[in-house]
């Protein structure tokens, strides 16, 4: 008894554990410093109109992790928890408000051969870049994230299928970074395509919009080419953001796949995997997009609700691909920069080659 009393009386002066500190505040330095980022890529677009708000937000991210000195101490320190955040977490909210953007209506307006044309450049250009990737031994997830990006809709896809695929934070800031370069390049090169291929108006939007990334690059680059091409451009892009759901959900799929043919064999082995953490069979983001684009066929939203939540998801997918961009290594990226840029360069032409022969045939 008396041994008890002192084991008691010793527990009782133990000090508490202390609490588990606060993340929030931990994460506002970062936080804020992406916010800066988006003021300046916001300046930036409004004062030189062609060049989307999305490039110039990582671009920003790339040099704010490079520049010497403290800047780049801040980014790689105290900073990073909230540009990860960022990253992540505020991406999965712009790709949701992305799906207010899209109507099933305006969908099927552009008629049936021309969602043929965008499910074949997709599933040509997606399949075709993962395999390339592959075969060159690019590191890690990125054939696959570069396959997304240039496929789909970009960096917005980028993130998306990373979180799924638990992608490592280097192989998703090259592949953002890629995308990003050739999207903005697209910007300046077809435009100039245009006569040379014979394009009219109509067929120019087409094939900017079923051949470019970024949803603000498509429309940087239509634009050149007037209202018509413009409204033609979006709506065929939008058509490509909608398989942005299934594509996610494939790779969910895969990736538990994968992760129930490791438990299976661990057991088999002895060692067990019943803690393991199953990823959800459709992302919560993905479920929220879908709905996104179910509101907004309902035809019930305002149009000023419609643009509000467009604003808001573009400041929000710029401070995500801010943060994407301040965790790219440009030294580590120049080892494999010439496999990847092979790559980039590579999936860049396939898509813009199936894009016109499919606008061409099917307009």
């Amino acid at each position: 008894m008396a041994l008890l009393g002192e084991r008691t009386g010793r527990s009782r002066n133990r000090p508490l554990p202390s609490p588990p500190p606060r993340r929030t505040p931990r994460k506002l330095p970062g936080l804020a410093l992406a916010a800066a980022g988006v003021a300046v890529a916001w300046a930036v677009h409004h004062l030189v109109p062609g060049v989307p708000m999305l490039t110039v937000a990582v671009v920003l991210g790339i040099a704010a992790a490079h520049v010497p000195g403290a800047a780049h101490a801040f980014v790689r320190g105290s900073g990073k928890a909230g540009l990860t955040f960022a990253g992540k977490r505020l991406m999965r909210v712009g790709v949701v408000l992305l799906g207010l953007k899209l109507s099933l209506d305006d969908v099927l307006g552009l008629g049936w051969a021309s969602v043929g044309m965008v499910l074949c450049v997709v599933a040509v250009t997606f399949l075709g870049t993962w395999w390339l990737g592959r075969r060159m031994g690019l590191r890690g997830d990125q054939p696959l994230l570069i396959a997304t990006g240039y496929s789909i809709c970009g960096a917005s896809a980028i993130g998306a299928v990373s979180e799924v695929s638990e992608s490592d934070e280097r192989d998703t800031a090259t592949s953002v970074a890629l995308v990003t370069l050739c999207g903005t390049l697209a910007i300046a090169v077809l435009p100039l395509l245009q006569h040379p291929l014979g394009l009219s108006d109509a067929e120019f939007g087409r094939w900017v919009g079923a051949s470019v990334h970024d949803v603000g690059q498509v429309v940087a680059t239509a634009q050149t080419a007037g209202a018509g091409a413009l409204g033609d451009a979006v709506l065929v892009k939008l058509m490509r953001v909608a398989l942005l759901a299934p594509l996610v959900a494939a790779v969910a799929l895969s990736v538990r796949a994968r992760r129930q043919g490791r438990g299976s064999t661990e057991g088999a082995a002895g060692a067990g995997t019943a803690g393991a953490k199953r990823p959800p069979l459709v992302p919560l983001f993905v479920v929220g997009f879908l709905a996104m684009v179910a509101l907004r066929t309902t035809g019930w939203l305002p149009g000023g609700a419609i643009d509000a939540a467009g604003t808001v998801q573009e400041l929000l997918l710029a401070a995500a691909l801010f943060g994407l961009g301040s965790a790219v290594d440009l030294p580590s990226l120049t080892r494999t920069g010439g496999r990847v840029a092979a790559l980039g360069l590579v999936s860049w032409g396939v898509i813009a080659g199936i894009s016109y022969v499919g606008v061409v045939l099917t307009y």
